[in-house]
């Protein structure tokens, strides 16, 4: 661990991405995190103003976490082959990193622009991927939260143990995500019928 000295903002935000993934469910502390750093609490003031800055600055370290990783599934890709890898690839995150891809859920505000640089990098790769279909800008939002949904639901269900009858489930999810990119290709319920909108 690092000492008083050794520290940096750098060596915090990180300390902190590993406590979210190890009880994603436990609301971290800034006493928690100078425990795990072995130093007092006051030594994490001179890099971090307080713990909302915190969690954007690990937010920002998430969301360009996963921008790298969908980047380096989409090398050497195109079409359904880039958008099967980045799918596996997003999965591996929020398997791999479940307190850091909450930590990136939520969208973030205008004036975050740090915390919008790294969504953005998230989204663009996405509509890059997605730009062989010839979707409309609507569509592709679409198919972007569709596949944010699919990937987290997913995982959500999994780690859950929600899955019980004897299929791999790795084969699930391949099949999950072969029928969602038949559906980007077909593109056939752009519009729902309006007796099946929710009103």
């Amino acid at each position: 661990m690092p000492s008083r000295r050794g520290l940096t903002r750098e060596i915090i935000v990180k300390t902190a991405a590993d406590m979210q993934d190890q009880h994603p469910a436990q609301v971290l502390t800034l006493k928690d995190l100078a425990a795990a750093l072995e130093v007092r609490t006051p030594s994490l003031y001179n890099h971090i103003d307080n713990l909302e800055e915190l969690r954007q600055e690990v937010a920002i370290y998430g969301a360009h976490e996963l921008a790298d990783r969908l980047g380096s599934a989409a090398i050497g890709r195109a079409g359904d082959d880039a958008l099967l890898a980045m799918s596996w690839a997003y999965r591996d995150f929020v398997t791999n990193r479940p307190g850091l891809h909450l930590a990136t859920q939520r969208a973030p505000r205008p004036d975050q622009e740090e915390l919008m640089a790294g969504a953005m990098r998230v989204l663009n790769m996405l509509h890059r991927v997605l730009e062989p279909y010839g979707l409309s800008e609507k569509e592709q939002i679409h198919a972007i939260r569709a596949l944010r949904a699919m990937v987290h639901g997913f995982v959500s269900l999994e780690q859950a143990g929600g899955f019980g009858m004897p299929v791999d489930l790795d084969e699930s999810f391949q099949y999950l995500v072969e029928m969602f990119v038949a559906q980007v290709n077909n593109r056939q319920v752009s519009e729902l019928p309006t007796s099946f909108k929710r009103r």
